[in-house]
């Protein structure tokens, strides 16, 4: 719930089916939350909406394929029908395909950007007709590490990331502009053990893994339901998170060829891939996966990182301190060497 407001919060979020945002309407849950949670996924869904009542929260499940407009447009009307005025809004709905850019197919690149992508602006489009009318309510965008600096292999993936980017800053100025209170966010994420390794597409002759340091879903989540509630325009998850992003800035054609080197090894275990796995690019998966991938014994689940940057002011405060009064203690001794 929110400070000083005893009703509970109504929240939407998509891709609530397995990781990030089945982790994040936990953590929701376990605020008393009233939840939209919405996929592909009817098995998947129905489990989710269980742990959320069990941890506290409510949930409604809406079958709903985010890169269809109306789809998504439905659900939001159906929240507010049955839980009342949405609130905030988190986009984490992603598909992926782990291959070399000339091995896809147009419809497979284009499969990825319109639920990675396209997911988000519609379900941008949904959450500010309401909150628009009303001044008032959170967007949260799911984003990552490689919406500023791709990697190999994820073609589709990184450009749906970048253009996410781009088009909430975009935004962002037009709110500003007209004197909204609707605070709009990005959360970016490290390599975080999620399901999505079991059944996206893989066109590699391994199985795909999370490149290390890999997080527990817990982490982000965790970082998503505080940036829903703090004025940060973006908040960044992970410290090799801030190491791509700010080190790109920097020195970005050595990241092309240290990624030329490593970047496509990394992203694959030891075991070969299995040809038949199904995968959920054009349909769900029927099988509940949960919130976990298969990488618990090389996930962290904690992020010093994050703790750091959520308490920026006082760490900074703090430096500040220290720096004064170190500086303070110099002048006191030069001084005290004159007389």
């Amino acid at each position: 719930m929110e400070a000083g407001n005893q009703k509970p919060e109504v929240v939407v979020i998509t891709g609530a089916s397995a990781g990030v945002g089945r982790a994040t309407a936990h953590e929701f849950a376990r605020h008393g939350a009233r939840i939209g949670l919405i996929a592909r996924g009817q098995e998947q869904l129905q489990a989710a909406k269980k742990e959320v009542e069990d941890l506290g929260g409510e949930a409604l499940i809406l079958l709903t394929d985010v890169s269809k407009a109306d789809q998504v447009e439905a659900a939001a009307q159906q929240v507010e029908e049955h839980f009342g005025p949405i609130d905030i809004w988190v986009n984490a709905a992603m598909v992926t395909v782990f291959s070399y850019f000339w091995d896809m197919t147009p419809e497979e690149f284009q499969r990825v950007t319109d639920v990675t992508y396209m997911g988000y602006v519609h379900g941008t489009m949904s959450a500010l007709k309401r909150m628009r009318s009303r001044n008032r309510g959170t967007i949260v965008q799911v984003g990552s590490a490689l919406a500023y600096r791709s990697i190999p292999l994820q073609s589709a993936y990184c450009g749906s990331k970048h253009a996410i980017v781009g088009f909430t800053d975009s935004i962002r100025s037009e709110l500003m502009h007209e004197g909204s209170a609707i605070h709009l966010t990005a959360v970016h994420l490290p390599a975080v053990n999620t399901p999505q390794f079991e059944w996206a597409r893989n066109k590699l002759p391994n199985k795909p893994q999370p490149v290390p340091p890999i997080y527990q879903p817990e982490v982000p989540a965790e970082a998503i339901y505080w940036a829903a509630h703090a004025d940060r325009r973006e908040l960044y998850v992970g410290y090799m998170t801030t190491v791509a992003i700010e080190g790109n800035k920097v020195a970005p054609a050595y990241a092309d060829e240290y990624l030329a080197n490593n970047g496509v090894q990394s992203q694959q275990t030891s075991i070969p891939a299995n040809p038949q796995q199904p995968d959920n690019l054009f349909e769900p998966v029927s099988r509940d996966f949960g919130t976990h991938g298969t990488f618990d014994d090389m996930a962290h689940d904690h992020s010093w990182q994050y703790e750091l940057s959520k308490h920026r002011l006082s760490v900074g405060m703090a430096v500040a301190g220290l720096l004064i009064g170190a500086g303070a203690a110099m002048l006191g001794r030069n001084g005290s060497r004159k007389h």
